[in-house]
């Protein structure tokens, strides 16, 4: 049973791999010409949704009806996996990412990561500024940010999350943007960031709540919206894996 993972897993992540080599040319000419063209993203869709479907790993979409694609939001997302950014992708969301600077590093995708989204190292000072200062110029030009605001993969005992930074609220409330937060509670169990990179089969999904609204708001709501994002999520995260936890292997 577990050769039969290993070569599904290493089918499924040569795909991931595959699909962005043929992708590649035209992320670089965009990248050179324009890199908030609306193909940037419809790229990212179709790059996410070929590799659930070639995988054989259909992923169901919970969407609130409050939400609209057409409006700027900044998203907020539970964080377990390295899966959970083509969860995000598959959507019409044309998401800006806001993602560790080691990403940026990686053979060919980062080049194509670090022109397009926005990398930071939480461990300097300046460039958790600068990506900050980013962040806000994408706002300002009317993009939307999917932000994990737990810091990364960071959580010890998935699904409880890790406590939340700042940075994401404290946006929300000076651009006046609403939050969406977003809950991804199975991409720990058929991804674990374990380091053995083995896929589980399980079902997929994905759940986009109803926007925060931050008008109004001040610096001083900035902890109590923080609060209510990770109880929106939390709350989700308990109620679907309830019965979940001790999958985990």
């Amino acid at each position: 049973m577990k050769i039969l993972r290993r070569i599904y897993s290493t089918y499924s992540l040569s795909l991931f791999a595959l699909i962005f080599f043929l992708m590649l040319p035209l992320f670089y000419v965009l990248i050179r010409t324009n890199k908030r063209h609306p193909l940037v993203f419809s790229l990212h869709r179709i790059w996410a949704y070929l590799f659930y479907w070639l995988s054989f790993m259909p992923i169901k979409r919970i969407i609130s009806p409050k939400v609209d694609f057409k409006k700027q939001y900044i998203y907020c997302s539970n964080h377990f996996s390295y899966l959970d950014i083509p969860a995000l992708g598959i959507n019409n969301i044309r998401p800006v990412f806001v993602g560790k600077s080691s990403l940026g590093k990686v053979p060919f995708f980062g080049y194509m990561y670090r022109n397009i989204h926005i990398t930071l190292d939480r461990q300097k000072l300046k460039s958790r500024y600068d990506a900050l200062q980013k962040c806000a110029e994408e706002l300002d030009s009317g993009q939307n940010l999917v932000i994990f605001p737990e810091g990364g993969i960071s959580s010890k005992n998935p699904p409880e999350m890790a406590h939340f930074k700042d940075g994401a609220f404290r946006l929300a409330i000076e651009k006046q943007i609403p939050i969406v937060p977003v809950t991804i509670p199975y991409n720990w169990i058929i991804l674990p960031d374990d380091g053995r990179l083995l896929l589980h089969r399980h079902k997929n999904q994905i759940v986009i709540h109803d926007p925060i609204e931050t008008k109004g708001m001040t610096m001083g709501d900035e902890k109590a919206l923080k609060s209510m994002v990770f109880q929106v999520i939390d709350t989700e995260l308990k109620r679907r894996n309830g019965s979940d936890v001790a999958i985990k292997t």
